[in-house]
């Protein structure tokens, strides 16, 4: 049986695991934290991304956690909307919406599909690995070495085996903004509501704070700003926020931080604040990979996920772009193919996620545009454009969600 060892237990290490298991490889995925930790808080999985999680038996798995509640779109910073569609409409245009869940919660059912497809054990924490012989296949790490016909390099956008396999490659660079990300119950949205205060609601003219928590997803842009909401299942609110700021910046409490920057904003953005836990709000600078790689591959050793192809967080295709690489190298990989098929893989994979790449880099310098004209020039014609053509918001995303995997292409 074709031995494959996966270097990394995040979302692309995992679901390679799972997708090589159910191709009949013997897996072993080593992750160097000594814990599957429910660190992180809300990722989006996309239609794309659902229908290879389809390929493993785990796509329905996660469109049960969906939490439909109606429009989603695109809005300016005082709530008016630019741009919208349904589920409805999604569900039409590509058969599936998106998921937009816990990351932990996808770790989860990774982690239960990789011990019920292969058994118990083919998960090894605590276990970092030291080096990597990509011709001969050989995982070196501090509890002994691990032969292998296919190594899989999921460890990350700081990726040493990349550095390894690509010493004269860039690696990410800044994007320009940073991010926070978070993570809101229900409840205490609600007990943090004053009766009293009005809440600026455009859209539905309400005044109750209660009215304003039923407010569809949506992301909203500002003069180099954006925030995020999107209600998950288990009555938690997943809220992000990025603004551009010098890179390495820090705050004491990145609550009140968010609220100087986003407590004017429409409803119910500074009511999600005042709720919000500073304990819980996670703050990252947003790197992504402006050189492409000139292959995926090296000898037996594959890359997938942001150790390939980290992108900014615009498009919501991180993990999604993760699924995808981990189904079609399952797909295309075959130790008795010169290179382990490997070639292949490079060949499926590396034009696509750099368009993504672009793409989602391309959304991110237009929410960094800080002058007020061309800021007002820029929602001016997003909400022509969607007034012209309301699928607009959709069909702008046809390249990517209409991707199918290879079995089913």
């Amino acid at each position: 049986m074709a031995r494959a060892v996966v270097i990394g237990g995040g979302i692309g290490g995992l679901s390679a695991g799972v997708a090589l298991l159910r191709k009949g490889w013997d897996v072993t995925v080593l992750e160097r934290a000594p814990a599957v930790e429910p660190v992180g808080s809300g990722l989006a999985i996309a239609a794309n991304a659902l229908k290879a999680l389809d390929v493993v038996g785990l796509g329905d798995r996660i469109r049960a956690l969906a939490h439909a509640q109606g429009p989603m779109g695109l809005r300016r910073a005082d709530g008016r909307w630019l741009a919208r569609a349904t589920e409805e409409e999604a569900d039409d245009a590509y058969g599936d919406s998106v998921v937009v869940m816990l990351r932990a919660t996808l770790l989860d059912v990774l982690t239960g599909a990789l011990a019920e497809t292969g058994g118990p054990g083919r998960l090894r924490l605590d276990t970092t690995v030291t080096e990597v012989d990509a011709e001969r296949g050989v995982v070196r790490t501090q509890a002994g070495d691990l032969e292998a016909d296919l190594v899989v390099a999921a460890d990350g956008i700081h990726s040493a085996t990349r550095r390894d396999l690509f010493p004269g490659h860039p690696g990410p660079v800044y994007a320009g903004v940073t991010a926070w990300r978070g993570l809101i119950p229900l409840a205490d949205l609600e007990e943090s509501q004053d009766p009293r205060a009005p809440s600026r609601s455009p859209e539905t003219g309400s005044r109750d704070g209660r009215d304003a928590l039923r407010m569809p997803r949506s992301e909203s842009w500002g003069r180099g700003t954006v925030f995020g909401i999107h209600q998950l299942a288990g009555d938690l609110v997943y809220v992000y926020a990025t603004d551009v700021a010098p890179p390495g910046g820090t705050a004491a409490d990145e609550r009140e931080e968010l609220l100087r920057r986003f407590g004017d904003w429409h409803e119910p953005i500074p009511a999600l604040l005042r709720a919000a836990d500073p304990a819980r709000i996670i703050r990252n600078d947003v790197h992504y990979h402006a050189t492409p790689l000139p292959a995926f591959h090296r000898g037996r050793v594959a890359l997938v996920g942001d150790a390939a192809h980290a992108m900014t967080p615009n498009l919501g295709q991180g993990a999604c772009q993760a699924i995808e690489d981990a189904v079609v190298l399952a797909h295309l990989a075959d130790p008795g193919a010169s290179g382990g098929g490997l070639a292949a893989y490079s060949a499926a994979r590396t034009q696509r996620t750099a368009r993504v790449v672009r793409r989602s880099m391309t959304l991110c310098r237009l929410t960094k545009w800080r002058n007020p004209a061309a800021v007002w020039l820029r929602d001016a014609g997003v909400a022509a454009a969607s007034r012209l053509s309301p699928d607009l918001m959709l069909r702008s995303m046809d390249e990517v969600l209409r991707w199918r995997p290879p079995a089913q292409a």
